[in-house]
């Protein structure tokens, strides 16, 4: 991987991953659009270390004081008692069930749901969804009025996110819409609940990246996860003064366009639905190997 790609990439993933507009679709169309060879699901899982990097300090004094009042709440014996507290629980239970599923499906994460075909479809269906909620929703609730409920509903649908095209800032974000929050609340709930899952999700595929026999220099990793962090604030501090007073649906034409987009270049053949990733070497099972060779003899 160049350097030119590691910035490409690293901007694509701090620009997309807060709106809702998927970052890992985008990821996987700049290189085709630009002939690289698709960086995988790992590369882009610990890049998204630079995101995380940017929540955390973007909200620094919000995670300061959910994580002061969740240990607080639990040496009082009152784990819920506090707004903060609440809301600290809340991100917990609403983080296991993406990490449940992300186990789960790993290899259709990583393989066959990367295809330009399932992005296409995921950001057309999302932005359908998010139409109707955007439509419908009430827009009147706050953080201060969400409950147990709310907490695991969110969480579930930041579980859909492990679809490519998704979005999972889109899918918790139209999760909260879907009951009650007003756009802000809801942008700033979804920003929380990331840390969880994307942390662990970059530290998990680290390891397996740097166990991998052919994988990008140290350097492109690094350029990569600081330009992303850079282009993550931005982005961040653009979406919530954006959502103060404006809808969701630029972004609901953006990804059926995109949508739409993709499966036009797809049908006239030039892009490709999986390239780099149909040479991928899968090691054959035990015995297999030579099973093939008695029956090719």
């Amino acid at each position: 991987m160049s350097l030119l790609e590691a910035i490409v990439l690293g901007l694509v993933q701090g620009l997309t991953e807060f709106l809702p507009i998927s970052s890992t679709a985008h990821l996987r169309i700049a290189p085709e659009l630009f002939g690289w060879k698709d960086p995988g699901a790992a590369y882009s899982a610990v890049i998204q270390l630079g995101t995380v990097a940017a929540v955390l300090i973007y909200f620094r004094k919000d995670i300061v004081a959910l994580t002061a009042a969740f240990f607080r709440g639990l040496a009082r014996r009152e784990p819920f008692g506090t707004l903060e507290s609440r809301l600290a629980w809340f991100v917990l239970v609403g983080t296991l069930p993406i990490g449940v599923c992300g186990l789960a499906f790993k290899k259709l994460i990583e393989n066959e749901f990367r295809s330009l075909y399932v992005i296409a479809g995921s950001l057309i269906i999302l932005a359908l969804i998010l139409f109707v909620v955007e439509r419908t929703a009430s827009h009147r609730r706050t953080l201060a009025d969400m409950t147990w409920k709310d907490g695991i509903l969110i969480g579930l649908f930041q579980a859909v996110a492990l679809i490519p095209g998704s979005s999972r800032s889109g899918t918790t974000m139209t999760g909260g819409l879907a009951l009650g929050l007003k756009r802000e609340d809801a942008a700033r709930y979804s920003f929380l609940l990331s840390i969880p899952a994307t942390t662990l999700a970059g530290v998990f595929e680290l390891k397996h990246l740097l166990e991998a026999t052919e994988r990008p220099s140290a350097l492109s990793l690094w350029v990569g996860t600081l330009v992303a962090f850079g282009s993550g604030m931005a982005a961040i501090a653009w979406l919530l003064s954006y959502l103060r007073s404006r809808t969701m649906l630029v972004f609901v034409v953006y990804r059926v366009a995109l949508g739409v987009l993709l499966l036009v270049l797809l049908q006239m053949g030039k892009l490709s639905p999986r390239s780099g990733l149909e040479n991928v070497d899968v090691p054959p099972e035990p015995g297999k190997q030579q099973v093939e060779k008695q029956v090719t003899d």
